[in-house]
């Protein structure tokens, strides 16, 4: 059989987008709450809130766009959410206080929730429907480059200049990842079936979420939940354990594992199923997090980060593409919708449950905790509907 091009003008470029708007992301995951702590002497409590609302903001961003995508046309929307993502950005020069800093945090959560939700959906729509999974996962290979240029960028300017400076720039990636989505073509779409245009109007469930894709989401709230602590607090983290140098290449490590991973984890889930990825993949993110938990030298942490890109970074994908392999052709827009939805409720409730549980259980406390809920995960995946069939 002859395989469809995969590498289209579309696929490259909206591969493109997504890379510079998860540059953002990840760079202010990083710095909003050492800044918060920094600029507003504010609580680990408190920081977590400041950066877990801006999850908050993603939820009610993808929410709305979910529903409307497939009717409005995802390039619309990308174009809308990115120009809304670049105000965003440029609005935390004007934060001056806490609250102005939340409120900011939320409305830059609702414009990526837009923007990524355009993007997912159209690459979806771009994808040969035989190739899902290598598709996703050379797809989400421009997150896993922002993991690592991200988090590393906002480590080392926050060292070497200015928070202000830090957010110029951030401001100068969303305008160009707004400038390039004018490159995008829509792609085809297929009208919804009769009962789905008759209800689309009404206050219903299925109008919000795709339920084939609700199983695996469950699996990427836990999952995305346990990450977030990783994301929020490693700068915090690291400068207790005297390991600033190692925390700063953790997610370049991470991320040279999942680009050389990432292709086969996708060819082995076309090819394999499901359960032949997912397994390996939750139990390396386990192990990967307990020698996280228990690092005391640069080395071991390095190693933490190549388990936890085994683990971690492939099962992101993996989920994304498997979300969507259940759902008909024109829910695709809802069905990376609802994945996503779920993952960043986990992404929500972590940075704020952390930093009240941190004084109590500290840091090292707190990531083997995380390993003990990624342990208890495998069982839930196992006992999960539809898990097993290997769809």
């Amino acid at each position: 059989m002859v395989k469809e091009k995969l590498w289209t003008k579309n696929f490259i470029i909206i591969t493109l987008t997504n890379f510079l708007i998860y540059i953002v992301f990840y760079l202010f995951m990083v710095i909003v709450a050492p800044y918060a702590v920094d600029r507003f002497d504010a609580s680990t409590g408190t920081a977590g809130l400041v950066s877990g609302i801006f999850v908050i903001g993603i939820l009610a961003g993808r929410l709305g766009t979910g529903r409307i995508v497939e009717e409005i046309g995802s390039r619309k929307i990308l174009i809308a959410g990115t120009i809304f993502y670049v105000i965003t950005t440029v609005l935390y020069l004007s934060a001056v206080n806490l609250s102005l800093l939340i409120i900011v945090r939320f409305l830059h959560g609702a414009a990526y929730g837009i923007a990524s939700t355009a993007t997912g959906t159209i690459v979806a729509q771009s994808i040969p429907g035989n190739r899902r999974g290598e598709g996703i996962s050379y797809y989400s290979m421009s997150q896993i480059l922002a993991t690592a240029i991200g988090p590393f960028l906002a480590i080392t300017l926050s060292r070497h200049v200015a928070f202000n400076i830090i957010f110029l720039i951030s401001s100068v990636i969303a305008l160009f990842g707004f400038g390039i989505s004018f490159f995008i073509s829509q792609p085809g779409r297929k009208p919804g079936r009769p009962d789905e245009v008759k209800n689309k109007n009404k206050f219903l469930v299925s109008n919000f979420l795709e339920s084939s894709a609700i199983p695996i989401s469950i699996i990427i709230l836990i999952v995305g939940f346990t990450y977030s602590a990783i994301l929020s607090f490693i700068s915090l983290y690291s400068q207790q354990i005297h390991l600033e140098e190692a925390a700063s290449l953790f997610f370049v490590v991470y991320s040279i594992t999942v680009i050389i991973s990432r292709p086969f984890s996708g060819r082995l889930l076309d090819a394999k199923g499901t359960n032949f990825v997912v397994y390996p993949c939750l139990l390396l993110f386990a192990v990967g997090m307990v020698l996280f938990s228990q690092t005391t030298h640069g080395i071991l942490l390095l190693a933490a980060g190549v388990l936890i890109g085994l683990g971690y970074g492939n099962f992101l994908s993996c989920g994304h593409a498997i979300s969507i392999k259940g759902a008909p052709s024109d829910r695709l827009g809802l069905a990376t919708a609802t994945y996503y939805m779920f993952l960043d409720i986990g992404f929500s409730l972590g940075p704020y449950l952390f930093g009240l549980l941190i004084p109590y259980a500290g840091y090292r406390g707190l990531y083997f905790i995380m390993a003990l809920v990624i342990f208890v995960t495998i069982i839930v995946y196992h006992f999960l509907p539809r898990m097993k069939k290997g769809t």
